[in-house]
């Protein structure tokens, strides 16, 4: 009985006007995406921000896909959504070195907020960037918690690396930083930031990174789908559990909101951001 109180409690917070969704597909293949996004149980406004669509660019299609999750405010997570993706594809090397265009817009990026700040406040963002190029290849990258998941032939994948306190210590003390724990508390830099790595956050900036890490990966026969998510989803369920859900429902957008659902009915107090690629029919 408890469960179905909680399931119908998730319910009822997707449908009171604390979500968002949508979908789309590829006009080259049979790739399709849906994606969700509710608003967390916290007194502040929604923080993250979505990028899901596919384009024709030059020499073919990109799908792109992307969460941001804001902390201390929207203004970075906001810019992300409007420029991060316009940033790599301005790069001149994208098309024959991928990796090296994402690197540097990532870093310009971050340049450019540090620049407009106090425009954009003293806040900061994660990001989970994904490409895919032509169907065929897709370029995965991300700073912060915020984390990318491959299910092949319905095994998970993890895609991206959570940049967390406890597990970069050295970098951020080699940076004139330091990691707190308190009680009942995730670590964080500083005492303030559960992320090592994040755009924006000036006044931490000196001791965090704000490189990404970058994978990339063949889209086959085996691969049967992507998960973006914000760390609303990641703190209540694995990698296996998301894909398992996931993969049950062909509809990525019905996949996208069962995955929101599922973690709200597990108590889930964070914001909630969803993106789920599906590269077969």
């Amino acid at each position: 009985m408890d469960n179905l109180c909680c399931f119908s409690s998730a319910n009822s917070q997707l449908a009171g006007g604390r979500s968002s969704g949508g979908k789309g597909r590829s006009h080259q293949g049979p790739a399709k995406y849906g994606f969700t996004l509710v608003k967390g149980k916290a007194n502040h406004p929604m923080e993250d921000y979505h990028v899901a669509k596919f384009m024709q660019w030059r020499k073919g299609e990109l799908g792109l896909f992307a969460i941001y999750d804001g902390h201390s405010g929207d203004d970075v997570a906001a810019y992300l959504q409007k420029h991060l993706f316009s940033n790599i594809l301005k790069e001149e090397d994208f098309w024959t070195d991928p990796q090296n265009s994402i690197l540097q817009a990532y870093e310009r990026t971050d340049q450019a907020i540090l620049s407009h700040t106090p425009d954009l406040g003293q806040g900061g963002s994660t990001a989970v960037t994904a490409i895919l190029i032509n169907g065929r290849k897709l370029w995965i990258a991300n700073v912060g918690d915020s984390r990318a998941v491959l299910s092949k032939s319905g095994k998970a994948i993890q895609m991206s690396i959570d940049h967390e306190p406890h597990t970069e210590r050295g970098s951020i003390e080699n940076k004139g930083g330091f990691v707190t724990k308190m009680p009942g508390d995730v670590a964080r830099v500083n005492g303030q930031l559960a992320v090592s790595r994040a755009f924006g956050d000036k006044n931490l900036k000196s001791h965090l990174r704000s490189d990404p890490d970058v994978r990339t990966i063949d889209v086959d026969g085996d691969t049967d789908l992507l998960i973006l998510a914000s760390d609303g989803l990641w703190k209540v369920m694995s990698n296996q559990e998301a894909v398992d859900i996931a993969k049950k429902v062909k509809d990525p957008q019905k996949a996208s909101k069962q995955l929101a659902i599922e973690a709200l009915t597990r108590e889930s107090k964070d914001d909630i951001s969803c993106i789920v690629v599906r590269f077969k029919g």
